[in-house]
């Protein structure tokens, strides 16, 4: 920021509010999880799960502000562009490269292992890009005179950020309308559901996402009569437990097993 100041870059200013929004995000995340290990009560019955997602939440639209501000004061720019210190600009930019290109060497070994290790290499990369673009448009700047080149920097990071920060809303709003988990087929479900032995329907299959890596799956199904003894109930229900679990990762299931005479008491029934 101090670089971005002294020198007068608006690229070098986005590229700086990139790596800070990355470091908030982090911040933010970790506050979060640690929100997060907090014990359910009776008024919050699945505890404070969903913190991770109101972090992720408020991380997408640090990152969409910012992006839009840089390409505003970017198209401002080019018919006002101020003095740049490009010598500055090019120092502050190297560092920040030297400094994520470091990042990215320690985070390459885990990344091919882990989600979130992956995660932190994409986000470090993007900054490494982000970074490079600077260092370009100082290049420019100070061989060709081009001033223009760094209000087309600053659009070129805020086109960087905007992609990730617009997929993470949109993740983050599926969770919120309790939308169906990518990957998981509803159709699929219904049918290992009615293979199991006296099972005649389902419906008002519901499947939802608590937090990241914790989907929940509650259904009504319809069984023949004598499956509603307590050994046959047992039965089906370890089987439909055992299958969503084994084949569509799916622990938290909650089954409402009923007779085919208690559908006409449903008023509000789907499928």
């Amino acid at each position: 920021m101090a670089g971005a100041a002294l020198s007068g870059s608006l690229a070098l200013l986005a590229d700086a509010g990139h790596m800070l929004s990355d470091a908030a995000g982090v911040f933010i995340a970790l506050l979060a999880s640690w929100i997060a290990t907090r014990p359910a009560t009776d008024q919050r019955t699945y505890g404070y799960q969903r913190a991770e997602i109101l972090a992720a939440l408020a991380n997408a639209l640090i990152l969409i502000v910012i992006a839009v501000i840089i390409a505003l004061e970017a198209f401002r720019r080019f018919g006002e562009t101020p003095e740049i210190r490009t010598d500055t600009m090019l120092i502050a930019a190297i560092i920040g490269a030297v400094a994520n290109g470091v990042s990215l060497l320690i985070l390459r070994g885990g990344q091919e292992e882990s989600l979130n290790l992956r995660g932190a290499y994409l986000e470090v990369l993007g900054d490494l890009l982000g970074s490079l673009a600077v260092i370009a448009a100082a290049l420019v700047i100070m061989f060709t005179g081009f001033t223009a080149a760094d209000p087309i920097a600053s659009i070129l990071i805020a086109f960087m950020i905007l992609p990730r920060a617009w997929s993470l809303l949109k993740d983050v709003v599926d969770v919120l309308l309790e939308a169906t988990p990518k990957g998981v087929d509803v159709g699929m479900i219904r049918e290992h559901i009615l293979a199991v032995e006296g099972v005649q329907s389902v419906h008002d299959i519901h499947i939802w996402t608590i937090t990241s890596g914790v989907p929940v799956f509650s259904a009504h199904v319809v069984v023949d009569d004598h499956a509603l003894s307590p050994e046959s109930a047992d039965r089906i229900l370890d089987r439909m437990q055992r299958c969503l679990g084994s084949h569509f990762d799916t622990e938290h299931c909650t089954f409402q097993l009923e007779p085919a005479s208690h559908q006409a008491h449903e008023a509000h029934q789907h499928a």
